[in-house]
């Protein structure tokens, strides 16, 4: 059995016990970093089809850093 990894574990979280809409995600597109929350992140993502999850820079939740790839 695969052992999910740490920002598996937020997103689950986020979707099935807390408040998806309180997450924000910082993602790479290009040379740019785009902020958005977590349900916006899913839909253009397209479930990591088109922004995989090694993009991710960082996850926050209320001022909170969950998350933060250095």
């Amino acid at each position: 059995m695969v052992k999910k990894g740490a920002i598996e574990e937020i997103f689950s979280k986020a979707l099935f016990a807390d408040e998806p809409k309180e997450y924000r995600i910082s993602y790479r597109d290009f040379q740019r970093i785009k902020e958005t929350s977590l349900p916006e992140f899913l839909v253009q993502s397209n479930n990591f089809q088109t922004i995989p999850i090694s993009r991710i820079k960082s996850i926050k939740k209320s001022n909170t850093i969950l998350f933060e790839k250095n």
